[in-house]
């Protein structure tokens, strides 16, 4: 009699059985979200998946996905995102829509075996029918496609660190502008329908410990696991190169006449380097050369991974403007360009972040048939900046103390010959809100005490003459030197030997090093905070506080060394010995009072 009531009831259980989720509409949606997020190569396709092992584990149907919060992995994205699926769903099919059954003719969406095992227990699994699973995947090692992103990363990362004297890293602005010669896609400018560039690989190779990302600005470089991956890279590479040049004899002939072409210029060059550059850059150029001829590779395209050297007749001066010089409604402005056009000047436009002109040796580089976009080519720049002030800018930059702030970061921008280009107002001078004389005299310091060259003009046409006739002597000076490229961070501000005589430096930095390391509004050390802090105080010009930071680079330095001293007066002169600038004057008791007020006193100071 017992088991006749139990059997009615298993029978019932069976007609009733439910799926094995009781939500496979948010079941069927997640795992689309998880899937692209997995295309993406987005993290968050671990957050959806753990959110479905969460829906399949919950044996009750759900109403809305606000109910889904008591879930774990379930948070208010999750939830938003569900809710308005749920809403389309009951406006495309109606208020009375079933919520818990997939519509007709929809079949669930498959989940991906490759995507599931690896969070399953290995232990139950059968790894004969686990085709693409977790134990397959752990064994395949990550290799990235050739001409892709992370394929041009590597091979330029290894061909950079195997330059002798190599810095071992590389910026992100240098990294994406030698790796964009090894790779299809754009580094900066996403493909049509797309938010991805090929800097979007770089990610994956952190994740896969190939790629090391440290300080900041951010500095990249190798691990050893993708030193042995770039290595074998460029060893196929290199082998495939050679492969194709030895099946095709009519491509190697043209390879030797360019090679040879190629050579020609820079033997002849050589003998006249004496004369205008120092052996130093001579020497350089000879090892390179060297190296070149001993690997057996075409020196035309050696050349461009070594990214070291700009050889004579190979890149042109061009004057760079900034595009605040151009744009607007003001006459003014557009005469500077009609001046520049009307003079012949070669002259590019674009943002700079010091500086209102500069002039950079630009790569020459020749279209390649059948290419889209041309091949972009290196640029140096030289050490000469000009920062343009009419009369009006002027006394309101004093003013609001962006004048003393621009000087600064002038300075310390790493070009040696920074210009202050001052346009008089004529009368117009007589109607600002500073006297013409307060005027003068800063122009007059700045030249003086802060060491800059003052060029003064009366209007915009004679700052265009002046631009044109500088890039017309800076094209002639250096039109037979060889320029090797230098690194900011590992040569610092101070000029060389060569250029304090009277020849040009031939060690600059790349462009985009100079203008990534000039901008304003970056995130700053605790160095540079500190500097900031102390150029506050009146009197306190940028080389004191320059001189307080070689001796305490932190405000922690300081207050700890205040602590150490016995008494109060011994605090008051702590800095007043620190000695600053070129003729190395004390700091004075009088700036060392000030700055101990500051950082150890609550009252006002005096």
């Amino acid at each position: 009699h017992g088991s006749d009531r139990v059997c009615p009831h298993r029978r019932l259980g069976r007609k009733r059985a439910l799926p094995p989720c009781p939500n496979p509409l948010f079941l069927r949606w997640l795992t689309e979200l998880r899937d692209q997020a997995q295309e993406k190569g987005l993290k968050i396709q671990y957050t959806y998946q753990k959110a479905i092992n969460s829906l399949n584990k919950y044996p009750l149907p759900l109403q809305n996905a606000k109910e889904a919060k008591i879930l774990q992995n379930f948070g208010d994205g999750i939830c938003k995102i569900l809710d308005d699926k749920l809403q389309r769903h009951l406006r495309e099919n109606g208020p009375d829509a079933p919520i818990h059954s997939l519509p007709e003719g929809a079949p669930p969406k498959e989940v991906k075996k490759g995507f599931m095992f690896p969070l399953q227990t290995n232990a139950a699994r059968d790894p004969g029918k686990d085709k693409g699973g977790g134990g397959r995947r752990k064994k395949r090692e990550y290799v990235p496609q050739k001409r892709s992103g992370g394929h041009a990363v590597l091979l330029t990362l290894y061909r950079q660190s195997q330059i002798p004297g190599s810095k071992g890293f590389m910026f992100k602005m240098e990294l994406q502008d030698e790796a964009q010669l090894l790779c299809d896609k754009s580094f900066s400018v996403p493909d049509l329908g797309s938010k991805y560039t090929a800097w979007s690989s770089v990610s994956t190779l952190i994740q896969k410990s190939l790629l090391v990302k440290t300080h900041n600005p951010a500095r990249y470089s190798l691990s050893e696991e993708g030193l042995a991956l770039a290595e074998r890279l460029d060893a196929a590479e290199r082998g495939s190169e050679a492969r194709g040049e030895g099946s095709q004899v009519q491509e190697e002939e043209e390879e030797e006449v360019s090679s040879s072409l190629f050579r020609l210029p820079a033997g002849t060059n050589n003998s006249s380097f004496p004369r205008h550059s120092p052996a130093k850059t001579g020497d350089s150029q000879t090892e390179t050369e060297t190296k070149v001829d001993a690997t057996g590779s075409d020196p035309q395209t050696s050349r461009k991974p070594n990214a070291g050297l700009l050889l004579p007749g190979t890149y042109e001066i061009v004057l760079c403007v900034d595009f605040i010089e151009t744009t607007g409604s003001h006459q003014r402005k557009q005469e500077l360009v009609k001046e520049l056009q009307r003079n012949g000047v070669n002259f590019d436009i674009r943002k700079l972040n010091v500086g209102d002109f500069l002039w950079t040796a630009r790569e020459k580089v020749a279209p390649v048939p059948g290419q889209l976009r041309a091949a972009v080519g290196r640029e140096l720049v030289l050490d000469y900046v000009i920062e343009r002030k009419r009369m009006d800018d002027l006394c309101g930059s004093i003013i609001d103390g962006r004048f003393r702030e621009q000087k600064f970061r002038l300075k310390r921008c790493g070009l040696r010959r920074p210009v202050y280009l001052v346009e008089e107002c004529g009368a117009a001078a007589s109607h600002l809100s500073l006297p013409e004389a307060t005027l003068q005299q800063a122009i007059v310091n700045t030249q003086v005490v802060d060491g800059f060259f003052v060029k003064r003009v009366q209007d915009v046409r004679e700052s265009a003459a002046y631009l044109t006739i500088m890039t017309r002597y800076l094209t002639k000076l250096y039109q037979n030197r060889t320029l090797v490229c230098r690194s900011r961070e590992l040569e610092g501000d101070g000029a060389s030997d060569e250029e304090r005589g009277s020849l040009p430096s031939c060690s600059l930095m790349s462009f985009t090093e100079f203008n990534h390391g000039a901008v304003k509004n970056k995130s700053q050390t605790v160095r540079e905070v500190f500097a900031r802090q102390l150029m506050q105080i009146s009197g306190l010009s940028g080389d004191k506080a320059a001189a307080i930071l070689e001796r305490y680079s932190t405000p922690y330095s300081l207050l700890s060394a205040y602590e150490q001293c016995s008494s109060e007066a011994e605090k008051e002169k702590l800095l007043s010995s620190i000695r600053y600038g070129k003729l190395n004057r004390n700091l004075g008791p009088a700036l060392s009072r000030t700055v101990w007020q500051l950082y150890c006193s609550q009252g006002v100071l005096t």
